[in-house]
């Protein structure tokens, strides 16, 4: 749907809050799917810093829509209100199919990092998750193990070393090994 009478068709109210006044189209990427909001709405999607979190207690209700789009954007919004408590009740109570669930976590919103959160990544900055499958890009010497880990081995199924960013594990040779993140590269 692409403009603001089209949508008004499928609802007369904010497709989120379920008010009546401000209305607008509001755009879910990647998809470039758009749903009705309301000024209040609108705004708090666009500025996190405007974001009241008992205004969206509304998402209880617009979470069960059988449109995927508004389902898309409270998914979003539960994430970035699960700090709250409340919000994780709707999250676990929620489900998306796959495409829907793909589409809702192509933003990355919903990864809240605070301080204190370890993120691993590889030698080019990019994010390494449990399960990944990474490439060596250089020859490393295994302490322990007796063997050199040659460039271009890959490691299937990585675990993420939980206190400590530079460390991953995985299998190399049969062996299970801990590697440093900046001599791997994920694979696709």
């Amino acid at each position: 749907m692409s403009n603001l009478r089209e949508l008004q068709k499928r609802s007369t109210v904010c497709e989120l809050c379920s008010h009546d006044e401000g209305l607008q189209p509001y755009t879910v990427i990647p998809k470039e799917e758009q749903i009705l909001v309301c000024t209040p709405c609108a705004t708090q999607l666009e500025d996190p810093e405007a974001i009241d979190s008992n205004h969206w207690r509304c998402l209880n209700d617009s979470m069960w829509s059988e449109v995927d789009a508004v389902k898309v954007v409270a998914w979003r919004m539960l994430h970035q209100l699960k700090k709250e408590g409340w919000p994780q009740d709707l999250l676990d109570m929620m489900y998306l199919e796959e495409e829907v669930q793909q589409w809702a976590e192509a933003t990355g919103d919903h990864i809240i990092e605070d301080e204190n959160t370890i993120i691993h990544k590889d030698l080019n900055g990019t994010r390494l998750s449990q399960g990944d499958s990474v490439v060596l890009i250089k020859d490393l010497d295994v302490k322990g193990a007796n063997f050199t880990a040659k460039r271009g081995a890959f490691m299937r199924n990585i675990s993420l070393v939980h206190d400590n960013a530079e460390h991953i594990e995985g299998r190399i040779n049969g062996q299970q090994v801990v590697i440093v993140t900046k001599y791997v590269k994920k694979s696709s």
